[in-house]
């Protein structure tokens, strides 16, 4: 690296500014990231956290080493609508047994879409269920925060439910930047006048005879959402941990609740020394919305034409997300994805060029992703490389490590036989007609798909005789 290295620094929503990072553990680097919740087929909202922390453990891993960072992502399943599904469809079965029957399929299709994204699987990844009672090998779990919350004056029952007590931490709404008089309660929580204080939130909420529920010190109930993270951050990452990573949205009233519980309950300063949050996502200029009919899966982007009148591959979806700062707004658009699809091609050709013997990972693509993943930078020096490639080995080396290191394969490229056929064949009528310009235009179209022709003659007749391969 450049003597103007400076070590990794990130933006702290903590603090409004950017810090340079200090692990507590240096060999064992610790980052917590909010997962989906899988009620549903996760959106293209939900893979921008992915992507980003995605490439967030990458950095980590190679600035501390492989075996010295846990990531975890956790999988929600503790839900209201879920829960009453798997009561619904399987009333014999535990209810837990009957939750994880319920959200397979979505689940599965979450770890399918994610791995077309180019992400590496999470060190752990705790489904909330397997969380909520004391566990036998003694991890943290919900009912058992809760039950410490209420021993040190923090949380209170009222009305069939037991709540945090927002009115004994003093600075409560640290994160977010707010007053306590001017909290809202969250999204789960109705304001009753059973509360002491609006912005007090649920810890534990009763279940109905007709409702799924687990059995606890207060009754057969519920975790309230924000105790789930507490409790699985704890258990993998220990009461204090480096990295605490969502989306933008998350900052109240998840992230603020989050930190007050497991302060709170465990006693400390701080939960994460360093909070990241990623920007909003729109639609082609406006808000995603099912009501606004831009409302777009994954999924639907991968293996549909919904978005755009064709599906998109996964690495397109990666680098169209990560050509905006992660902490900045993005318009997601065919535009966009286009622009990201061309651009990846070229990077792809000029990689190809490479020799077999690998390089290491240039260091200005450390440098910038170390300046809070500063990606433009990044790839503004990937496109200099491309431009490069052609005539300076050592240049297309580097590329292919920049692009292997940022979660994109070098493979062969997918090729439609026919069409290329078709394209040849085109091309040698041109050629018949002494029409050279149209000629060269299809040779060079067909060099951008990373199809390389080659002309000769038949030994036999004489006749122009073209092949193709691949470009690799």
């Amino acid at each position: 690296m450049s003597n103007g290295f400076k070590g990794l620094r990130l933006h702290n929503t903590l603090t409004r500014t950017k810090e340079d990072f200090v692990p507590i553990d240096p060999d064992n680097v610790r980052m917590y990231v909010c997962g989906p919740t899988v009620y549903d087929f996760a959106h293209i909202g939900n893979a921008r956290p992915v992507i980003v922390f995605d490439v967030m453990f990458r950095l980590l891993r190679h600035l501390y080493g492989d075996d010295h960072v846990t990531y975890v992502r956790n999988i929600t399943d503790v839900d209201d609508k879920i829960n009453a599904r798997a009561l619904r469809d399987f009333p014999d079965l535990p209810l837990n047994e009957a939750i994880a029957k319920v959200t397979k399929k979505t689940a599965d299709q979450f770890h399918k879409d994610v791995a077309v994204l180019g992400t590496l699987p999470p060190t752990y990844e705790p489904r909330a269920t397997e969380f909520v009672q004391p566990r036998a090998d003694g991890k943290a779990d919900m009912i058992s925060l809760i039950q410490s919350l209420i021993e040190r004056g923090h949380a209170y029952e009222a009305a069939g439910e037991v709540l945090f007590d927002t009115g004994s931490m003093p600075d409560y709404g640290e994160l977010s930047k707010r007053n306590l008089d001017e909290q809202q309660a969250g999204a789960r929580i109705a304001v009753d006048a059973h509360k002491k204080s609006p912005g007090d939130f649920v810890l534990w909420k009763l279940s109905s005879p007709e409702e799924p529920g687990w059995d606890s010190p207060w009754g057969r109930g519920r975790p309230g959402w924000h105790i789930e993270c507490s409790a699985m951050s704890a258990a993998y990452l220990g009461e204090v941990f480096d990295i605490h990573g969502g989306g933008l949205d998350l900052i109240f009233p998840h992230h603020e609740n989050e930190i007050a519980q497991s302060r709170c309950a465990h006693g400390t300063a701080v939960m994460a020394n360093y909070w990241l949050h990623n920007g909003f996502l729109q639609v082609e200029g406006r808000k995603m919305s099912k009501s606004e009919g831009n409302f777009v899966t994954i999924n639907e982007l991968l293996e549909t034409e919904k978005f755009g009148g064709r599906n998109w591959p996964g690495e397109v979806l990666r680098l169209a997300m990560l050509m905006t700062h992660y902490r900045e707004p993005i318009d997601f658009s065919v535009r966009k994805l286009e622009e990201a699809e061309n651009t990846l091609r070229k990077w792809k050709r000029a990689a190809d060029m490479a020799p077999t013997e690998t390089a290491p990972v240039p260091a200005g693509v450390v440098e910038a992703l170390s300046d809070d993943l500063a990606t433009s930078a990044v790839f503004q020096l990937m496109s200099h490389l491309a431009n490069e490639a052609a005539s300076d080995a050592r240049a297309a080396a580097e590329l292919k490590s920049a692009l292997l290191f940022l979660g994109f394969q070098l493979q062969a490229a997918d090729v439609d036989e026919d069409a290329v056929a078709g394209a040849i064949a085109e091309r040698l009528a041109f050629i018949a007609a002494k029409d050279w310009a149209s000629a060269d235009r299809i040779r060079n179209e067909l060099l951008e798909q990373g199809v390389q022709l080659k002309d000769g003659k038949d030994p036999t007749t004489g006749e122009r005789v073209t092949t193709w391969e691949v470009r690799r």
